[in-house]
């Protein structure tokens, strides 16, 4: 491999702890999915120690192989950038749901399953036969998790439509409450909050439904809708709203802005009063402690283009980003460089806390990198991370030696388009 500073596959972090069992082993994860709202959840249950079976479809899998920039695997074909960063540690296999067999054959590996889950739009696991109710009829105890875009209750006006992270994010009401004046709202500002928060929301609910399967026995359905998510994840918007702040423009929390240096930009965040006091002293302003302009958050916000920017970008114009963040953080106050993402991926801190992996691709040359785990628990060892599975990889371990099916049946299931 390339050398890389980072986390390798089948490395092993905090090796004190080696010997414990992870928090969730033996926990069996049955994931129909796709793209990201789940599978970075179900990936991060198997981080935890689950073991995740993840089901494709044949000939295509999951929608995330075909998303840009990609690798290929080892037989050419390729697998995108979307499903490399959301499905390491899982074990793949391919069911045509489509025909009552894989529909069988599915139910058949959910019998065995602490966890079923799935991301289709509202009501299409029903349709095929896989819902929470035939779940439950084959294992009452199974945690059924449901991740779609505006949940399974038929109350929601917007049950029946698809959503993407950029959806769910613009109906939230961040991109409005975000947009600057005459210019159009911008999508995905941040990646995926929309996919990862659900993610994390499901993770949630699926460990507080297993504490509530260890107390009585019975298993549940979790319904996370990604506009829920949303709106809790960008919670200002209607809280501010509520409070007659329409947009971002309008409020007066204080100086939460990026600003440049002489080389990259760095971030200040300053929402109180003595911390706009040690502001002024550190960028040598302490004019604006006499300034009646600035005397209040809503004069810091009037007040801002015309006098604050330009006065901490004289002070920090002689300087790098890296260095006016050194001597405002010496200072208390709360800052930090503006990174490239070459930056991101060079700082040390990143590194020390493992917090990207390196996946070689099958052909070499650079690795692919992916976020590392941010769950760091004392007692649970990270790794050893096994790479993302090619498509249908474990067809013959799963359906073979788990559910017992022979060769010729396996060859006749191929034949007939069931599996991969």
């Amino acid at each position: 491999m390339a050398d890389t500073p980072h986390m390798r596959l089948g490395d092993i972090a905090n090796e004190a702890a080696a010997d414990q069992p992870k928090p969730l082993a033996g926990i069996r994860v049955l994931a129909i999915e796709q793209m990201a709202a789940l599978p970075f959840g179900t990936q991060l249950l198997a981080r935890l120690g689950a073991d995740v079976v993840k089901v494709e479809s044949p000939g295509t899998g999951d929608s995330g192989r075909g998303s840009m920039p990609a690798i290929d695997d080892p037989d050419g074909r390729r697998v995108g950038a979307t499903f490399l960063r959301n499905n390491l540690n899982k074990r793949s296999v391919t069911l045509n749901l489509k025909d009552p067999e894989g529909v069988r054959l599915c139910l058949e590996l959910a019998k065995t399953a602490d966890i079923v889950c799935e991301n289709f739009k509202a009501g299409t696991a029903d349709r095929l036969g896989i819902g929470y109710d035939a779940v439950k009829a084959v294992n009452p105890a199974a945690i059924y998790l449901s991740v779609s875009g505006f949940g399974n209750d038929p109350a929601s006006p917007h049950i029946h439509r698809a959503a993407y992270a950029a959806v769910v994010e613009g109906m939230s009401g961040i991109y409005e409450y975000k947009r600057l004046p005459e210019r159009p709202p911008i999508v995905n500002p941040v990646g995926a909050l929309g996919d990862i928060s659900s993610a994390l929301f499901g993770v949630i609910g699926v460990l507080a439904a297993l504490r509530h399967r260890d107390a009585t026995g019975e298993g549940q359905c979790v319904d996370i809708a990604m506009l829920d998510a949303a709106v809790a994840m960008t919670d200002l918007v209607t809280n501010f709203y509520s409070m007659g702040i329409a947009g971002e423009a309008e409020s007066a929390v204080g100086i939460i802005e990026t600003f440049a240096a002489g080389e990259g930009h760095f971030i200040v965040q300053c929402v109180r009063e003595h911390q706009f006091e040690k502001l002024a002293e550190v960028t040598g302003n302490g004019q604006w402690l006499t300034d009646e302009r600035l005397a209040t958050r809503e004069g810091w916000r009037d007040h801002f283009a015309t006098v604050i920017r330009p006065d901490v970008e004289r002070w920090a114009a002689p300087m790098t980003n890296r260095e006016a963040v050194a001597a405002l953080a010496a200072e208390g106050l709360a800052v930090g460089e503006s990174y490239t993402p070459a930056d991101i991926v060079a700082d040390e801190h990143v590194t020390a806390r493992n917090m990207l992996v390196a996946m070689e691709p099958p052909g070499g040359g650079e690795p692919v990198l992916i976020p590392g785990n941010p769950v760091k628990l004392s007692r649970m060892a990270e790794g050893p991370e096994t790479r993302v599975p090619w498509l249908g990889e474990h067809n013959g371990d799963i359906l073979g030696r788990e559910l017992g099916l022979d060769a010729e049946t396996l060859a006749d299931l191929r034949e007939r388009g069931v599996i991969e």
